[in-house]
């Protein structure tokens, strides 16, 4: 979708109904099911199907699709729970995979840290290669899991944990 707006140059704006349109309608790789199915509970009927009636499209009658799609509602909810069980499950393994790299290091009081800057502490004058540190500073308490009091050299306490 991206490649196809970014070819478009100055055509964006006419393309982008076109990719909201496929965005909303490809299944989500997190989720296994579409947005627009999560929220409407139904999959979406691209309006080309309408004007000339697929199969699918053509076999619904009134009070038959009807009854269709109170059913479809009825397991709309239960579609959304599958697809956050489904989220979640990814989000684990993710998780799993990035900590299986990781080394732990146990920070305790009395250790030398340096603390990343934040885009807005940066220097604007700096440019890519410029310092993305502060510090050293001192731990002097742990506040919350991963949060720690610090202080500067000179012992003077900085105000955010």
């Amino acid at each position: 979708m991206k490649k196809k707006l970014e070819d478009a140059k100055g055509l964006w704006a006419e393309l982008l109904p076109e990719v909201l349109w496929a965005y909303r309608t490809m299944p989500k790789m997190s989720t296994g099911e579409t947005p627009y199915s999560l929220v409407y509970g139904t999959d979406a009927v691209i309006p080309i199907k309408v004007r000339e009636p697929s199969l699918r499209y053509s076999h619904e009658s009134g009070p038959r699709n009807d009854e269709s799609r109170r059913q479809e509602l009825d397991e709309a909810k239960e579609q959304r729970d599958m697809a956050y069980i489904r989220m979640v499950a990814q989000k684990q393994q993710t998780e799993r995979y990035y900590n299986k790299n990781t080394k732990i290091r146990p920070l305790k009081v009395g250790d030398y840290v340096l603390k990343a800057k934040t885009q807005a502490s940066k220097d604007p004058r700096e440019d890519k290669l410029g310092v993305n540190w502060d510090g050293p500073y001192k731990i002097m308490a742990a506040a919350n899991k991963g949060s720690f009091q610090l202080e500067t050299l000179e012992g003077k306490l900085l105000p955010n944990n």
